[in-house]
């Protein structure tokens, strides 16, 4: 935990750029009313943390999870989040999916394209062999036809 109040903040340009993005054009925010929306939303942050926290205690487990922050929402009295809060969830879990198969995917590619190597280098081997046994044996040809 913490050993400072400070410590507890959001970062500054995560907060500016969040700001910048919910307020029109041409709208300017003060550093005391930047610094006042910071605080709100690392108490706001930390509160709906507990809030989960008690949720995934209740359940026995050490681990918050998606359902512990939804039911931890709706228990803040802001239901109006879950719904969105739901949809992002299952896009970040499509993506996670996505890059997981895609992960997989490449990880086969990279065996085949090894297993194809160790193919063309076994094939290389033996036909090195195939030629040092012929080139062997037109030596023994030819010092059977010396003698």
């Amino acid at each position: 935990m913490a050993e400072r109040p400070e410590d507890l903040n959001l970062p500054n340009a995560v907060i500016t750029r969040i700001i910048k993005e919910a307020l029109p054009d041409g709208v300017s925010i003060s550093k005391e009313a930047r610094s006042a929306i910071s605080r709100a939303a690392s108490v706001f942050v930390l509160y709906a943390t507990s809030c989960a926290n008690n949720f995934a205690m209740k359940g026995k487990r050490k681990t918050l999870n998606a359902s512990d922050v939804l039911s931890a929402m709706e228990e803040m009295e802001f239901q109006r989040f879950v719904t969105p809060l739901k949809e992002a969830l299952e896009a970040y879990r499509r993506e996670q999916k996505g890059k997981k198969e895609a992960s997989e995917q490449k990880k086969k590619d990279k065996d085949k394209k090894t297993d194809s190597e160790e193919q063309d280098k076994s094939r290389d081997e033996d036909n090195d062999e195939d030629e040092e046994r012929l080139e062997e044996e037109e030596q023994n040809e030819e010092e059977e036809v010396d003698n």
